[in-house]
């Protein structure tokens, strides 16, 4: 018995990289020491040493590079920072996001509370803050824990440099046919045994 079957034709493979939260989209999403500074005077917020976060962080990234040295060759050592650099800066991106949401919140709540004609956004009741208010120092304190986690990302990726010889860069994992669904592949098999 023959076959007729003719092997299926490979398309060529789309493939695209998942990039990482990077340094410069950090800055782009939280505040800077001066935002930061302003946000702690008008809100009546402790002031964040900017500067000893990033100092402090970079330090641990160093003492964490020569107490590993001796166990973990060049590139195990790379490998292991990139991981760690770039938990730190995942988590300052995604704490600057939220502080982005946070403030659009508060600014919608703000001007709604401008309309003499809402009941439902006037102040509450004495002593208690109108909803707009919590809003805006919700946004204020989201603010404050951005920057302090940009600072520490600061550390961690000048530690990375001086450690490693290079500059850190988000790590881009590969995604092949990415948006294909178990239907579309179904249709290309299907179609190419039709050929």
């Amino acid at each position: 018995m023959t076959s007729n079957a003719r092997p299926s034709r490979q398309s060529g493979k789309v493939v695209q990289l998942r990039k990482g939260a990077s340094l410069e989209m950090v800055r782009l999403a939280c505040p800077d020491s001066a935002q930061a500074f302003l946000i702690s005077e008008s809100f009546g917020r402790p002031v964040v040493d900017s500067d000893g976060i990033r100092d402090l962080h970079h330090k641990i990234i160093v003492d964490t590079a020569e107490s590993l040295s001796e166990g973990l060759g060049e590139r195990a050592m790379q490998i292991h920072l990139q991981r760690i650099v770039g938990s730190y800066v995942g988590s300052a991106h995604g704490a600057g996001q939220f502080y982005s949401r946070a403030v659009s919140e508060a600014r919608d709540a703000t001007a709604k509370s401008a309309s003499d004609a809402r009941d439902d956004d006037l102040d509450g009741p004495v002593g208690f803050d109108s909803n707009a208010q919590r809003k805006r120092e919700f946004a204020a304190d989201m603010g404050i824990q951005a920057h302090a986690l940009r600072c520490a990302a600061e550390g961690v990726v000048t530690a990375y440099e001086e450690v490693v010889g290079e500059a850190w860069k988000p790590f881009q994992r590969h995604v092949d046919n990415p948006g294909q669904t178990v239907d579309r592949k179904a249709a290309e098999l299907q179609m190419a045994a039709l050929d």
